[in-house]
């Protein structure tokens, strides 16, 4: 069962969530918390393998709540909620170590499937709202565009061809398949990728090619 922990500020969107998630089988709601202060404490007492975390609450944001969950001893996964499909605070928590973000109105099982995905080590890269969130938040001042084409000039061609491939949303799968690569292969070179970049996950991979302007 995947242990998974919802903040947010509204009940009736907490109890959603809960009867969703759960319907799923193979997923349990933890605990929930109304704000990101009570989101940290339950992290701790609970020690959820995901967390669902609004993104604007009253007292301490989803932001706020995000960066402290994420520097935790063996951190959840954080996922992001927001009523809008583009947050300007959102990237935010993308660069802090969150995996992603969705929708509120995320259809039942695209909801528990992001779960599954996050709770496996994947990142929500969703190319379809996660890559243009991105896109459109991370400012791209020369400066930051120039230190992030360094940073990528350490990778080797075939690293660049899969850190290009993880800014587009694909899965290891799917990269494998477009580099004719076994997925095993592709999550060694994800790994070392991470390693040599200092990243922490897939999605910040995505930000730094953006960053680059590469994507």
């Amino acid at each position: 069962m995947i242990r998974v922990l919802v903040v947010d500020d509204e009940e009736l969107v907490r109890s959603g969530l809960r009867l969703i998630l759960e319907a799923a089988g193979d997923i349990v709601v933890v605990g929930e918390a109304r704000d990101g202060a009570e989101a940290v404490s339950a992290v701790r007492r609970l020690r959820p393998e995901v967390v669902l975390m609004d993104v604007r609450m009253p007292g301490t944001d989803g932001l706020t709540a995000a960066g402290r969950v994420l520097t935790e001893p063996r951190p959840p996964k954080v996922i992001m909620l927001t009523t809008f499909d583009l947050d300007e605070y959102v990237h935010q928590a993308l660069r802090l170590g969150a995996v992603g973000f969705l929708l509120k109105d995320t259809p039942p099982r695209e909801l528990a499937a992001a779960v599954r995905t996050v709770a496996s080590g994947q990142a929500m890269l969703s190319p379809s709202v996660t890559k243009r969130l991105i896109a459109s938040y991370v400012d791209r001042v020369p400066s930051r565009a120039e230190a992030a084409r360094r940073q990528l000039a350490t990778l080797t061609g075939r690293e660049e061809d899969v850190v290009r491939a993880l800014a587009r949303g694909l899965s290891n799968a799917e990269v494998g398949r477009e580099l004719r690569l076994t997925e095993a292969t592709i999550k060694a070179h994800v790994s070392r990728v991470l390693a040599k970049l200092g990243l922490a996950n897939r999605v910040q991979a995505a930000i730094l090619v953006h960053d680059a302007d590469l994507g």
